[in-house]
């Protein structure tokens, strides 16, 4: 918005003192890195976690990550099994990389064995399908921020 001086018939326009302050800082979006090859799967995890402020990005197969086409994330939410290639394989591939080896690795699956499965295979933590969408928001948020930064 703009506020109108009038000077000897001449008008001048000068910002008015108002808008956004771009020297704030604003707080990055935790992001979350989601493989799964179900598309209603995929989209569930991208309207929670959206919804929830984080920044998603998701991948329908195992290829980009061993191929390194993605972005870091704060966290990888694996499913275990994935079109071509077993989740449990990326999530070791992910815990034997230097620079995605101290990234949390959740894996997803309605394996009843999963958790064994995932401790094996170097997972942070696992979550058994179907899930409950609390519990999910719970799990990510306790491996994407440290406990003192947890709002409870």
């Amino acid at each position: 918005m703009r506020q109108l001086i009038s000077h000897r018939r001449k008008k001048i326009f000068k910002p008015a003192n108002k808008g956004i302050a771009f020297a704030t800082n604003l707080p990055m979006k935790k992001k979350v890195l989601v493989a799964d090859d179900d598309p209603g799967i995929r989209d569930i995890f991208k309207m929670i976690f959206e919804k929830a402020g984080y920044s998603i990005e998701v991948k329908d197969n195992g290829r980009d990550i061993l191929e390194d086409k993605y972005e870091l994330p704060d966290v990888f939410l694996i499913d275990k099994q994935l079109s071509g290639s077993d989740g449990l394989n990326l999530c070791r591939y992910l815990k034997s990389n230097a620079s995605t080896k101290d990234i949390p690795v959740i894996m997803v699956s309605a394996s009843p064995d999963i958790g064994l499965l995932s401790q094996k295979a170097g997972a942070d933590a696992y979550i058994e399908k179907p899930f409950d969408l609390k519990y999910l928001l719970k799990i990510v948020e306790r491996h994407v921020y440290p406990a003192k930064d947890r709002v409870k």
